[in-house]
């Protein structure tokens, strides 16, 4: 018997292989800590958390982009100075942010990420997510926006300038006359390829609405397949494709809450700043500011997506860890420096920095039992036994940046507890292949999970990063 003929989706497929793929990072796994069901072993969990913050880890240190063209932008429609989007924590590792399209609107949820710029959502009936079961995850369950249901989607055409904010001013319209504007042929397709998985889909221009803003003419992707997905994404970083780029936002600003709320009803808000309203330059009183860095000016232009900041000192305890140069700051080569990434799960550090951090944890607490064997189920450490010992002392984790300010961690956002009350871990990781003498990109990605309860501001408009401890939930 023959197989039967494949679907019109496979062809698209098809296609989409022999198209140049554009990398972008994001790999975020599931922890649940149900223990009715092996998949959902708290130490596999963390396992699996402490892979992807390294997966992501090693494509945010080498991407693969093409640098889009900012002159393509049109305005937004706006009547608000600040709209409001609801925030919320979930088992995959990252947070998710609720966004409207269409007309009607239809409302996606998306994983907020700052360490990349496209907005994309799982798009038509036929959307497909392979490898998307893991964690007890129902595949067919997972938001779609279908553009049939939309009287705004429109599919972009090659030579519309806004498919150049993902493809560059020099994309390729195969079958069009270059000398004519008349072409019909629509904006290739793109694949995105993140830590642990990947999308495909082509470009729309839709409807971005709230309730007192509307962004016509907005360019969102139509994911018609992905791989280890479990939302759509939505790209908060530098790239002229992203949502403050596109908003023309001032600034935008979050408080994530702790991880203890994931996939619960308990949300905060996205702040979105237009900008009319406030005074230019002005700060939001309690918050330290530090400037963002100049991203390094490197042939790689993904680097151009990511937020670097100026780290001057990292401290365990009062000891100040002694970290060389060239990894607190990229080099021509655009190797070293921090980024901060809502993508990124647990922070990362090049082998040679989180070395030195651990080892002045490890000194700092020789008095409880190291547990090695845990560090290799869970992928964390140091990680020590607590048992016995009555009141737990942890030396405090402070982040120093340009300018003074300082991020002094609350215990819960680096360490925590593990399989049992006797066990905790440190919550920053690192790897063997991505650091030494073969490192590439940048050497330290501040993570959500080191933002729990924090007040945090990208000011875009006076390229500055303010942070100040709140506790998200009252």
């Amino acid at each position: 018997m023959s197989s039967p003929p494949p679907p019109p989706l496979l062809f698209f497929l098809i296609f989409l292989s022999v198209v140049t793929a554009i990398k972008l990072p994001l790999s975020p796994l599931s922890h649940h800590t149900d223990q009715s069901s092996p998949n959902n072993d708290p130490y596999l969990s963390l396992r699996r958390l402490a892979d992807s913050s390294i997966s992501r880890a090693q494509k945010l240190k080498q991407p693969s982009s093409i640098k889009p063209d900012e002159d393509a932008l049109t305005a937004p429609s706006a009547s608000a100075a600040v709209v409001k989007s609801p925030l919320s924590a979930k088992s995959y590792g990252g947070y998710s942010v609720s966004l409207s399209f269409g007309t009607p609107s239809q409302t996606i949820p998306f994983v907020f990420d700052t360490g990349s710029s496209l907005v994309w959502f799982p798009c038509t009936s036929r959307y497909l997510c392979t490898g998307c079961g893991f964690s007890g995850l129902d595949p067919t369950r997972i938001p779609r926006f279908i553009p049939k249901n939309s009287t705004s989607s429109r599919v972009i055409g090659c030579q519309n300038p806004k498919c150049q904010l993902l493809f560059g001013p020099n994309v390729k319209c195969r079958g069009c006359d270059p000398n004519t504007r008349n072409c019909t042929v629509a904006c290739p397709p793109y694949i995105l390829q993140y830590g642990l998985g990947s999308t495909a889909g082509i470009l729309l221009s839709e409807k971005l609405d709230f309730p007192d803003l509307t962004v016509p003419n907005f360019v969102v992707g139509c994911s018609i397949l992905s791989t280890r997905q479990p939302a759509g994404i939505a790209g908060f970083g530098r790239g002229a494709e992203s949502l403050p780029v596109q908003m023309k936002l001032k600034r935008f600003s979050h408080c994530l809450v702790s991880r203890r709320f994931d996939d619960t009803n308990v949300s905060t808000d996205l702040d979105l700043d237009t900008g009319s309203g406030h005074n230019s330059g002005s700060k939001t009183p309690g918050l330290t500011y530090t400037p963002f860095r100049n991203n390094p000016n490197v042939s790689n232009a993904a680097f151009l997506e990511y937020y670097y900041l100026s780290l001057r000192r990292i401290y365990v305890g009062s000891k100040r860890v002694k970290i060389p140069y060239k990894f607190l700051a990229p080099g021509g080569d655009g190797n070293g420096g921090t980024i901060v990434d809502s993508g990124s799960t647990f922070t990362f550090m090049d082998r040679p920095v989180f070395e030195l951090v651990a080892e002045e944890f490890v000194a700092q607490m020789a008095n409880y039992t190291r547990e090695k064997e845990l560090e290799k189920v869970t992928g964390l450490g140091p990680c020590f036994n607590i048992s016995g010992k009555g009141s737990l002392t942890v030396p405090e984790l402070v982040f120093e940046f340009k300018g003074g300010a300082k991020m002094e961690l609350p215990l819960s956002n680096y360490f925590t507890l593990v399989g049992s009350v006797d066990n905790v871990c440190l919550t920053v990781v690192s790897d063997n292949t991505v650091g030494g003498g073969g490192r590439s990109g940048p050497a330290i990605i501040l993570g959500s999970f080191q933002q729990q309860n924090y007040h945090v501001e990208y000011d875009l408009e006076n390229d500055r990063f303010g942070f100040a401890k709140k506790k998200c939930i009252p």
